[in-house]
């Protein structure tokens, strides 16, 4: 009967989490030369109120970051905080559950933000790992690589327009 009530239990968690828009992220950081440096970017980041967790791997500098459910995610401040540290980001990847979020044009709207996908061939469904390929979210050689080229067509859009590629 224990068990039973456990399994119960963790299947209504997953449910939920399943549920989640944006549940977590890998974040980059570039110049990070000590823990101490790392230590006072991540108190840094832990202070935004969307973040409910960070986990830094400083092998690679990267902190996996938890988003708090229900509340968005505000990518300006993420890259903010990190400049304000004194670092930059190599890159942000989120991953977002697209069962219920409508792309038009290979476009979609996320917390309030816009987002262009750049390169998606097929209709996105369930959870899809997106990186953004903007200035102060990647290298300039990225984001030479994938925005050079774009004719963006100038149009009504609430909030910042975020280049993501799968």
């Amino acid at each position: 009967m224990k068990s039973l009530k456990i399994f119960i239990i963790i299947f209504f968690a997953s449910a939920t989490f399943a549920k989640a828009q944006s549940t977590k992220a890998e974040l980059q950081v570039s110049g990070l030369t000590c823990s101490l440096c790392a230590k006072t970017t991540e108190k840094s980041l832990k202070s935004l109120p969307f973040i409910s967790e960070i986990k830094p791997d400083l092998m690679r500098n990267v902190y996996n970051i938890t988003f708090k459910d229900g509340v968005p995610m505000d990518l300006a401040q993420i890259s903010k905080k990190v400049k304000d540290s004194g670092f930059s980001v190599s890159y942000f990847k989120t991953t977002l559950n697209f069962d219920d979020i409508k792309v038009a044009d290979n476009t979609f709207t996320y917390g309030g933000n816009t987002f262009k996908l750049i390169n998606a061939q097929k209709p996105l469904s369930g959870p899809v790992a997106l990186t953004i390929v903007d200035k102060g979210f990647a290298p300039s050689s990225v984001t030479k690589k994938h925005l050079g080229k774009l004719n963006e067509e100038s149009g009504a859009t609430s909030g910042p327009v975020y280049h993501v590629i799968i």
